[in-house]
């Protein structure tokens, strides 16, 4: 089941999966920052929180006309490097820059059996990723909420 929650995952970050987040979390999601504590409870929580993120770090800009442009901006934007899937789990990990701070993290994705996502859990390393994605989040989700 995770197999095609995680192809589902990928599909909406294209902006090509019908239903988007509201198709793919379950309404008990439970969602875990790297800088908050508690886990965030809930489907508009968790939504909140992935659309802060999605407007945060950059986006694949690969499309770039210029060559040495599009050579620059694959290394700023976000990319996940590595997929690790078993039963109901999955571990991406992704990469991308934030200004001149390079950030390495995981998504942890948790599905039921009915192939909803209950929870996802981030965690960022270094201390300078997580002290910039921290602010940035911060800003966002005051934005969002405003």
């Amino acid at each position: 089941m995770i197999s095609t929650v995680i192809d589902n995952w990928h599909a909406n970050l294209r902006g090509q999966f019908p239903g988007g987040l509201d198709e793919l979390l379950h309404d008990d999601c439970v969602f875990w920052s790297p800088v908050v504590f508690a886990g965030q409870e809930g489907k508009e929580l968790t939504k909140l929180y992935l659309g802060a993120a999605g407007n945060v770090f950059p986006g694949d800009k690969s499309e770039a006309s210029d060559s040495s442009d599009a050579e620059s901006d694959k290394k700023s934007a976000f990319r996940y490097v590595k997929q690790v899937v078993d039963g109901n789990h999955a571990v991406l990990e992704f990469e991308t820059m934030m200004g001149d701070v390079s950030v390495n993290g995981v998504d942890i994705i948790t599905c039921d059996e009915d192939g909803k996502i209950v929870e996802f859990k981030v965690m960022i390393r270094p201390l300078r990723a997580i002290n910039k994605v921290h602010e940035q989040m911060g800003q966002m989700l005051e934005k969002m909420q405003s």
